[in-house]
């Protein structure tokens, strides 16, 4: 079942969804709302695959709630008004459909919510772990053991809170291995798992090391993308 919320501060236009819903074996009304706000309260109370939002509503619009979800369902827009598609898509909607909505265009936009779900599900999840060559064996080095990783001419050093791991490859190489969500090159020599750091202090970082505070050098060319990737981090 699709669970799908509706948002929008027309009557009649709620009337018209509920009542296409109603007739879709597929897809659960578990919530309709007037507004933004009410529609904010419901996702924390529900599970939500689907949001049907309208664009135009007082306080605050359909594009500006759907960009204040930190993790948003999948979401069709519903509205009277063309002129917002590109941004509409650009926010990474299912479909757009413009008012008056008709019944067969409204199921043709939840097949392709369907098809997507379909498609969520059978993503495989991400590795955790990735192999490198060393002392002539495969070792098996896990992403969230990784505290920081040091370049030393054609070798590469993999430090967690136990050992190391030096193996013959570039930093370039590797860095293209590695999720780019937790890891982060700082300088032309280090690259550092982004959840192990402790503090940020002018151009040095702070990692603990075997107990102990180990200093890495943030390169000039490279701040601001750290920077941005630690206030994408902030909950």
């Amino acid at each position: 079942m699709i669970k799908t919320i509706i948002v929008d501060d027309e009557p009649l236009a709620l009337e018209v969804l509920k009542t296409y819903i109603e007739q879709l074996d597929n897809v659960e009304l578990v919530a309709v709302c007037n507004n933004a706000l009410e529609a904010n309260k419901a996702i924390h109370m529900h599970d939500v695959d689907l949001l049907c939002l309208d664009i135009h509503m007082p306080q605050l619009t359909g594009i500006e709630f759907l960009k204040s979800l930190k993790n948003p369902p999948l979401a069709l827009f519903t509205t009277a008004h063309p002129d917002y598609a590109l941004e509409g898509f650009d926010l990474d909607i299912v479909d757009y459909l413009l008012k008056p909505i008709s019944l067969d265009r409204f199921m043709k936009a939840i097949n392709k919510v369907e098809d997507r779900l379909q498609k969520k599900e059978v993503t495989e999840p991400e590795a955790d772990h990735f192999y490198v060559k060393a002392d002539k064996k495969l070792i098996k080095v896990h992403y969230n053991e990784i505290l920081y990783i040091e370049g030393l001419k054609d070798y590469v050093i993999l430090r967690n809170e136990t050992s190391r791991v030096i193996t013959l490859q570039t930093m370039k190489s590797l860095e293209g291995k590695l999720p780019s969500d937790h890891f982060i090159r700082v300088h032309r020599s280090y690259i550092v798992n982004i959840d192990k750091i402790k503090s940020i202090m002018g151009n040095m970082l702070e990692i603990m090391e075997k107990g102990q505070i180990k200093h890495i050098p943030v390169g000039k060319n490279y701040r601001d993308s750290l920077m941005v990737l630690i206030e994408s981090k902030k909950i």
